[in-house]
């Protein structure tokens, strides 16, 4: 199989799957969770079903609750919030050690395509995705402008392939 045919065979399987968000914050609460928000309605507006929403503080073992609980029932995992360089973000030391696999090409582009939007403060995102078991997790910055981009233009179109892949086994 050829490298259309696998995408085209990828997205047949996975073209929807069950998403879960948690935003990582201190401050924010539903209502003024502009970035979940967008998070949630770019999935759903592709096809994709919202398993579970939940907001977390950025303390390592709330949000290492969160995703955990999350797993149960999601495909994809989506994170946003604490990728930064401040004390209080730890989402990426409270994330990394679960990952059975990191892919380290996610934050690279995503870093890449954001120092395009907004120049050199780029390099201070933390952004990254793994691999879980037969999860995958990306965990993005909170800004409304850094989740629009990971999802509309990394996430939803890979969410089929790294699905398939992590997943090969069962179709053997």
């Amino acid at each position: 199989m050829d490298h259309h045919e696998h995408e085209e065979a990828a997205k047949e399987k996975f073209k929807s799957v069950r998403v879960s968000v948690i935003t990582i914050s201190d401050t924010r609460t539903e209502t003024e969770d502009v970035s979940g928000r967008i998070i949630i309605e770019l999935l759903q507006k592709s096809g994709h079903k919202i398993f579970k929403y939940t907001i977390c503080k950025d303390d390592v073992y709330e949000i290492r609750r969160a995703v955990l609980d999350a797993l149960r029932g999601s495909d994809v995992i989506i994170t946003n919030g604490g990728t930064g360089v401040s004390l209080r973000d730890v989402t990426i030391e409270a994330i990394r050690p679960l990952f059975d696999k990191e892919i380290e090409g996610f934050g690279e582009i995503f870093r890449y395509l954001s120092y395009k939007e907004i120049g050199p403060s780029a390099i201070l995102s933390r952004a990254m995705a793994g691999v879980i078991g037969d999860k995958v997790i990306f965990c993005l910055p909170g800004s409304k402008n850094a989740v629009r981009l990971a999802v509309e233009k990394l996430i939803i179109p890979i969410i089929p392939h790294v699905l398939y892949e992590v997943r090969k086994h069962e179709t053997i």
